[in-house]
């Protein structure tokens, strides 16, 4: 979680295996209160809209919701894997993270003369052995590529598996796009899952060589 004013990031958090729920109204209340800010005062609240885990996504959308609603504050929904290619420090990005399953989401981005991302392969969700990126050349960073090294590394030699979405990434992208008024109503923060099936029948796990 980060709270951005002017060129200063404050930031909380920490790796919670089983959600995390408990700990967001605090860690709001204590960024809050270390910025001087009330959350009326903010321009608007961003969230990593996804892919990811199922259960993260709908608490961050649901949490955004009730404060944005509350407050009357737009929201900006941000692609995890275009906070990945901002945190990537290159104009060629392709992002993959593990999405468990088998599977790992994969995306595309160019960075633009304004310094935001264009994406150039939207995000899809696909077995390791299909990852393909687009021609030419791009910097390949993601847990997917550390998930499934024996099928990726071959094909990614470079790929550099510590780069991940951060809060303050995503505030960082959605920041430009407050500031064009692209901030939309609360009740239209929505997660983007990507993948539509969220558990595979015993079948299904043992044709794809057990479940990850």
């Amino acid at each position: 979680m980060a709270l951005l004013a002017g060129d200063a990031c404050l930031t909380r958090g920490e790796f919670l295996a089983h959600g995390g729920s408990d700990r967001l109204l605090p860690w709001i209340q204590s960024l809050l209160a270390e910025g001087g800010l009330t959350l009326r005062q903010l321009d608007g609240i961003a969230f990593g809209a996804g892919p990811g885990a199922f259960t993260g996504l709908r608490l961050a959308c649901g949490v955004t919701q009730g404060l944005a609603f509350g407050a009357d504050l737009p929201v900006v929904g941000i692609c995890t894997l275009e906070a990945m290619a901002f945190r990537a420090d290159a104009d060629r990005v392709f992002a993959c993270l593990d999405a468990r399953m088998n599977e790992v989401y994969v995306a595309a981005y160019v960075r633009t003369a304004e310094a935001e991302f264009h994406c150039e392969m939207s995000p899809v969700v696909l077995p390791p052995e299909m990852v393909v990126a687009p021609e030419g050349e791009w910097r390949a960073v993601g847990d997917g590529f550390a998930a499934y090294a024996d099928t990726l590394q071959t094909r990614f030699p470079d790929a550099d598996a510590t780069v991940l979405p951060t809060a303050e990434a995503v505030g960082r992208l959605a920041l430009p796009r407050f500031r064009r008024g692209e901030g939309q109503a609360a009740m239209a923060a929505a997660p983007l899952y990507v993948r539509d099936k969220v558990a595979l029948t015993t079948a299904e796990r043992l044709a794809r060589g057990g479940a990850r």
